[in-house]
């Protein structure tokens, strides 16, 4: 593993990591084949220390990971930008992960269920009273008429860094340098 170059950003607690995962909303899936890169944004879950998300059966993506299941997985967010009277101390505040490992499709139905189930919970929480049915998956066909197909990615690599948002030198629209010196 490479180590995080700017190491005092580094974020090791497990809670925060997960916490972040739990709701951060698009993730991004790096692909490689013997030719090129392929990255694609995604909606996601973390569950169960696996990132899960869903999608077309077949296609450029399925293809790239039938070639390569070794992919990595990164997730972003960012929470300001940090004002400075020094110009190259102009920063932002953010945190990420980043994940490499291994990528399968799921093919145990209650695993498949239980996945989307968590995507569900994360993206529409309590729009749905009732858990979603093991046969809806199994039987779901997109509007392409494909199959969902459910992929575990299973890290064997993540690491984490960040920038915490300061709130006195948070920088808003009207704020001048002579507000800071």
């Amino acid at each position: 593993m490479i180590p995080i170059r700017y190491s005092k950003r580094t974020i090791t607690d497990q809670e925060q990591i997960d916490q972040f995962l739990q709701v951060a909303k698009v993730g991004h899936l790096g692909l490689s084949n013997e030719i090129e890169p392929y990255i694609l944004p995604l909606n996601f879950a973390w569950w169960n220390g696996c990132i899960y998300f869903h999608g077309a059966d077949s296609g450029r993506k399925i293809e790239m990971m039938n070639g390569n299941n070794r992919v990595c997985f990164s997730v972003c967010e960012e929470y300001g930008t940090i004002a400075s009277p020094v110009p190259a101390h102009i920063d932002t505040a953010y945190m990420s992960v980043f994940i490499a490992g291994t990528i399968e499709r799921v093919s145990e139905p209650e695993e498949m269920r239980d996945a989307m189930q968590s995507m569900i919970d994360k993206y529409v929480p309590g729009y749905y009273s009732e858990a979603l049915p093991l046969q809806h998956v199994i039987k779901y066909r997109s509007s392409m008429g494909s199959t969902t197909a459910i992929f575990r990615i299973t890290p064997t690599v993540l690491t984490a860094k960040g920038n915490p948002l300061s709130e006195e030198k948070q920088y808003y629209p009207g704020r001048k340098v002579e507000m800071d010196v």
